[in-house]
């Protein structure tokens, strides 16, 4: 059985507890608090982070590395593509969320009140900036849904939480996030933190 090791308000987490909600698997979520975290997690992680995927001697860190690894182990429902250019496309999108989006959250959550502000600033333009696509498809690589959609899904349940207010021109972002969040591995994968964080 796998197990993940989870903080119950990490967007990090959350995509990891998705795709294994997706996959409709056996696994166990051991909660970390991340302000008393247990000594073995810097023996698993030397970044002391979660989350952490431990499958028998195999221990896994990085929320992309673990969801691709459980999407490869478990392959229904697919969530990487199964071509390989689409796959290559589809990681460089994941990358790119990494550097443009996700890499300003820890500054919301940790930062200044002006680097807070900042970064609050650039997620919501990068967010906007993608807006668009979804004029024309359900989902951010068309009509399946995808890897990149379990990525981004816990930004978005967090916009309001982190104080991301979007222009209206991002209206199309805020529909597709609505499909996201009625999904029902989606709500599964909720803790009862997260779930407090939008009324």
């Amino acid at each position: 059985m796998m197990t993940l090791y989870s903080a119950t308000t990490c967007p990090f987490s959350h995509r990891c507890r998705i795709v294994l909600f997706e996959k409709g698997m056996d696994f166990q979520i051991i909660d970390v608090d991340l302000y008393n975290k247990p000594e073995d997690l810097a023996v698993m992680n030397p970044y002391d982070q979660v989350p952490v995927l431990v499958e028998r001697d195999l221990v896994l860190y990085e929320s992309n590395i673990i969801n691709e690894y459980v999407d490869d182990r478990f392959p229904h429902p697919q969530l990487m593509p199964a071509d390989p250019g689409m796959r290559a496309r589809a990681r460089l999108f994941l990358h790119r969320f990494e550097q443009e989006i996700f890499c300003h959250i820890n500054t919301v959550e940790q930062g200044s009140q002006k680097a807070a502000d900042k970064a609050r600033a650039e997620i919501r333009d990068n967010l906007t900036v993608i807006a668009p696509i979804f004029v024309k498809q359900k989902y951010m690589l068309g009509d399946e849904f995808s890897m990149l959609d379990v990525t981004i899904a816990p930004l978005l349940w967090r916009l309001d939480y982190y104080g991301i207010q979007l222009p209206k021109q991002a209206a199309p972002l805020l529909k597709f996030a609505e499909r996201l969040f009625s999904r029902p591995p989606f709500i599964d994968a909720l803790t009862a933190s997260e779930k407090a964080m939008r009324k």
